[in-house]
């Protein structure tokens, strides 16, 4: 058993347990090793099975900027503490200057203003390396140099930014990137007249929970006149997720046959093909399967899910060979793997459904941010940049879909069991929080070649969803989001 030990600075770091409890340590290429964290005093321990180095990676109070996740640089294990702060800054102006090499060697032109902020976050660091006998003042200096690493950041990444969105319109006359909305089970009646000057793109879920409630009885309705709808107004359709393989994802009535695997296998292939045969022509995007890297469906093992997700890929090629065909991965950062239940990263399980050639055509990464830690993908700008970037090395098509709240009150129509975590974010979670976070990260998301569809994860918190606060509608009443969505859809339109 190996333990990696950090001293958090002062004693009032320790109000911040509940979160630094999730904490994992990563190997070199950020795969995340099971780990338990425990807090004796000022001391943080991080327990794992193996003693090999690793990078801490942490949810870190920074001052004005709430509680990104952030990360050392690579540590090995010894006797004396750690000064946290410290390696946590020695890390992330590692990963900055890093960064800031690669887009300089690609042509990139660094902003002087970044210069200037890197050199004053530098001076800090130092200082603070020097003070390392004094933990307290060291820590002061350290958590100083982490908000000036955080600006440099900023700067870094607006620049790229700015950078590749001039390019982008240089190549091409509208932005090639769909921008798309879950329906869910909202009427089109009910979606605003204003929908189409935001959306030129529609997820439409087709629920199995809700079109076969009870076996062998279907109800389409809501969903032929969402495709209906769609088509007529000229906006582009994606069907499904078809499948979810997490609890509670699919018709209560299939546990009665959960011990059985293969005629599971068939009622799962026959739902696919019904689906997928109704809206044939109608339905150009098809996302089969959502979660099975994450999920724990029927307590199923890693390959019995690998092995279903591709099965059902198969049905739908062979019914509609024309369309692209997608799965949903959950929280692609892979953080969940520190909770020591799955062996499989994100990546592995992406690139065994490709081997399997059963005509996997493109990724969708699933985000959610400012939620309970476990279920948070809150990451600086910058590491944001440096997922996609990795998840577009598939040579995939690449699509996501973010979620993040205007509230952190309890949501009673929400699916999901996660709270909102209110200090996560540089500002409380409300309403013009949620539409300021649109503002800081989708034009990242479409300044990035690989990301050819952008989407919300739903539209109305009013009726049954997945995320807590995170629809752009409530109450009959658009939220500010709406407005920043579609503002910026007209800038680069």
């Amino acid at each position: 058993m190996g333990i990696m030990r950090f001293d958090l600075g002062t004693s009032d770091m320790s109000q911040h347990f509940p979160r630094f409890e999730h904490a994992f340590i990563t190997n070199y290429d950020g795969v995340a090793y099971p780990t338990r964290v425990r807090c004796e005093g000022q001391e943080l321990q991080c327990i794992r099975q193996k003693s090999d180095s690793g990078k801490l990676n942490i949810a870190w109070p920074v001052a004005g900027l709430g509680t990104p996740i952030l990360r050392t640089s690579s540590l090995i294990e010894r006797e004396l503490p750690y000064n946290l702060p410290l390696e946590l800054a020695r890390g992330q102006l590692s990963e900055l200057r890093d960064q800031a090499a690669s887009w300089s060697h690609a042509g990139m032109l660094i902003p002087d203003d970044y210069h200037q902020t890197h050199r004053r976050a530098y001076k800090l660091f130092v200082q603070a390396s020097f003070n390392q006998d004094e933990p307290a003042e060291a820590a002061r200096l350290a958590n100083e140099s982490l908000v000036e690493i955080c600006r440099a950041e900023d700067l870094l990444a607006h620049a790229y930014i700015s950078q590749r969105m001039q390019v982008r319109r240089q190549r091409f006359a509208h932005p090639p990137a769909l921008f798309g909305c879950d329906l869910g089970p909202v009427l089109p009646n009910q979606l605003p007249e204003n929908f189409t000057d935001t959306f030129n793109a529609a997820a439409v879920t087709l629920d199995w929970k809700a079109i076969e409630s009870v076996e062998g009885e279907y109800s389409w309705d809501v969903y032929d006149q969402q495709v209906d709808w769609a088509l007529r107004n000229k906006v582009m359709v994606k069907g499904g997720p078809l499948l979810g393989f997490q609890e509670g994802d699919l018709p209560n009535w299939l546990e009665n046959w959960k011990h059985d695997i293969l005629n599971l296998q068939s009622f799962l292939s026959d739902y696919v093909e019904t689906a997928v045969s109704r809206y044939t022509g109608k339905v150009r995007m098809w996302e089969v399967a959502a979660r099975m890297n994450t999920g724990g469906l029927f307590g199923y093992t890693e390959e019995n899910l690998l092995a279903l997700t591709a099965r059902m890929i198969d049905v739908a090629r062979q019914v509609d060979g024309e369309s692209q065909i997608y799965v949903r991965v959950d929280q692609p950062w892979g953080d969940y793997q520190a909770r020591g239940k799955h062996r499989l990263t994100p990546w592995h399980v992406v690139d065994a459904l490709l081997r399997s050639g059963m005509g996997l055509t493109g990724i969708n990464l699933e985000m959610a941010v400012g939620y309970e830690m476990g279920r948070n993908d809150n990451r600086r700008l910058l590491r944001f940049s440096k997922l996609l970037d990795t998840w577009g090395s598939f040579g995939l098509p690449l699509q996501v879909t973010i979620a993040c709240p205007s509230s952190a009150k309890d949501d009673t129509r929400a699916k999901l069991a996660c709270r909102v975590a209110e200090n996560s974010w540089r500002e409380p979670w409300s309403d013009l929080a949620q539409a300021r976070w649109v503002d800081e990260y989708l034009p990242m998301l479409m300044a990035k070649q690989s990301v050819t569809g952008i989407f919300w994860s739903h539209f109305d918190d009013s009726l049954p969803h997945r995320f807590p606060h995170a629809g752009l509608s409530a109450e009959g009443h658009s939220k500010s989001a709406l407005e920043h969505l579609a503002r910026h859809r007209r800038q680069e339109g």
